[in-house]
């Protein structure tokens, strides 16, 4: 009890990321850019969205916003850090047809809304509505369980395990 009040803080080193969207998930081998096929990033999973909502997948801080809305960091409570990008070469869309809902310093809870967008346009005018969902300090983590492909529920289904070092 008294470590509680006193001593060290009790340290996250296992979490589970849910869904970011809505949809079916996919490999990272099945995204047709090799920048996050060939794991280049990083390790993760992606997801084909069925609708144009993305929401945080862990409970953490948002670390960053990218100025064209497309992509998000998040550092979650064990430290991993997660990067969602919805689509690909969707950062020529310039931010058109995105909109945010929380900013760089944001602390997030699972599900919290982070970004809509408009999945229409993205089909559109992008390369592919694909989102990957990337752990880009795989240094800091111990290891990175993946749940099978499928249909996911944005905030609900499970994609990912995570533990820190």
């Amino acid at each position: 009890m008294f470590k509680k009040l006193f001593g060290k803080k009790e340290t996250v080193k296992a979490i589970e990321v849910k869904a970011a969207l809505t949809g079916k998930a996919v490999n990272l081998e099945e995204v047709p850019d090799p920048v996050f096929a060939e794991r280049m990033m990083g390790d993760g999973i992606a997801i084909e969205p069925s609708e144009g909502v993305v929401v945080s997948p862990v409970n953490g801080e948002v670390v960053q916003v990218f100025p064209t809305k497309h992509a998000i960091g998040i550092r979650a409570e064990n430290g991993a850090e997660i990067l969602i990008h919805i689509g690909l070469e969707t950062v020529s869309m310039k931010g058109e047809g995105f909109e945010t809902h929380i900013s760089e310093g944001s602390k997030v809870s699972e599900g919290d809304k982070l970004v809509t967008f408009d999945l229409a346009l993205v089909k559109e005018k992008a390369k592919s509505t694909i989102t990957p969902m990337i752990i880009t300090n795989g240094d800091q983590v111990a290891s990175l369980e993946k749940n099978a492909a499928g249909a996911v529920t944005r905030g609900t289904s499970a994609v990912m395990t995570v533990t820190a070092k």
